[in-house]
């Protein structure tokens, strides 16, 4: 039984963080309220694989942040950059896939929803917002942001104040979290989910290549470097007891071939999407009436 609690106390917050159990909890129960509004409503069910994807994906952030796995993060340097292929990748990656968004607003109850409508059209706000979503919604400034912060937060100095200072190491997680939240939602929704300034397919290809390829250099360059960049960790002092070089080549090794495969499925993602709006388009062209079958003009129609 000692054992047991033992093996336990590893699920407990090593750096308890309110905001994060707060966030994590809140989507969690908007989206299986949503689940069962939905139900209640007759609306089409989603299936076993979507929710489950989207409670994968945030069950994965949530591991990475709240558990002994943090501690782990701070004091070995491959651990670190598993931790921030989940928070960058893996977990916004299969949060998004599911297609969350009905079942999120559904979440909400009708009187917030309604509230939040109002404050939206405030005049200053409405604009505000629709300059944000605008900036948002550039596939080339998303993908700079999405590589841009790999490299900045592993910038050899940055790197070193932010695994020492409590403050500036949660604000790289956060940022790092809900960067990929919003790179992967404008990479892989469908066009037809992303309304009247849906994003092209074209573009986000282009992107997707682009970062994975950037990712990649970055990573290789970290494997081959011949001496330590990160020694922030020896003092720390490593949770393992491996060579600084060593952790470092697998550290490298993670921010090279996992994210550069990340990308290449996200271009899988973007082809199905293209294939089947493509279907869609030949389906309807075929579902229209043949000229045969059009009423004629009501100035060709013989009058008595």
């Amino acid at each position: 039984m000692s054992h047991l609690i033992s093996d336990l106390s590893y699920l407990a917050p090593w750096d308890w963080s309110p905001s994060v159990e707060l966030v994590c909890l809140a989507m969690a129960v908007l989206y299986v309220r949503g689940l069962v509004v939905a139900r209640a409503e007759g609306a089409e069910r989603c299936g076993f694989w979507r929710p489950f994807s989207f409670l994968l994906g945030l069950l994965l952030t949530y591991g990475v942040l709240q558990t002994y796995f943090d501690y782990l993060s701070q004091h070995m340097f491959w651990v670190h950059r598993l931790q921030h292929l989940v928070l960058h990748h893996l977990g916004p990656f299969f949060m998004v896939v599911a297609a969350p968004g009905p079942a999120l607003v559904r979440g909400v109850p009708q009187r917030w929803r309604r509230g939040l409508t109002r404050i939206a059209r405030w005049p200053g706000l409405r604009q505000a917002l629709a300059v944000l979503v605008r900036v948002l919604r550039d596939p080339y400034l998303a993908g700079f942001l999405f590589v841009g912060m790999v490299y900045f937060w592993l910038t050899p100095s940055i790197h070193f104040s932010a695994m020492l200072d409590i403050n500036r190491y949660r604000l790289m997680n956060w940022g790092m979290a809900v960067d990929g939240l919003l790179f992967w939602w404008l990479m892989l929704t469908p066009r037809s989910a992303q309304g009247a300034a849906a994003t092209a397919y074209g573009p986000r290809l282009v992107v997707l290549v682009a970062t994975g390829f950037l990712q990649l250099f970055l990573g290789a360059f970290i494997v081959m470097y011949p001496h330590v960049l990160f020694n922030v960790y020896g003092i720390c002092g490593r949770a393992w007891a491996i060579s600084p070089l060593t952790d470092q080549q697998m550290g490298g090794c993670l921010t090279w071939i996992p994210t550069s495969m990340m990308s290449m499925v996200g271009v899988l993602v973007v082809l199905h999407h293209m294939l089947r709006d493509s279907a869609q388009q030949t389906e309807r062209v075929r579902a229209r009436p043949t000229g045969a079958q059009r009423p004629l003009p009501a100035t060709l129609v013989a009058r008595p």
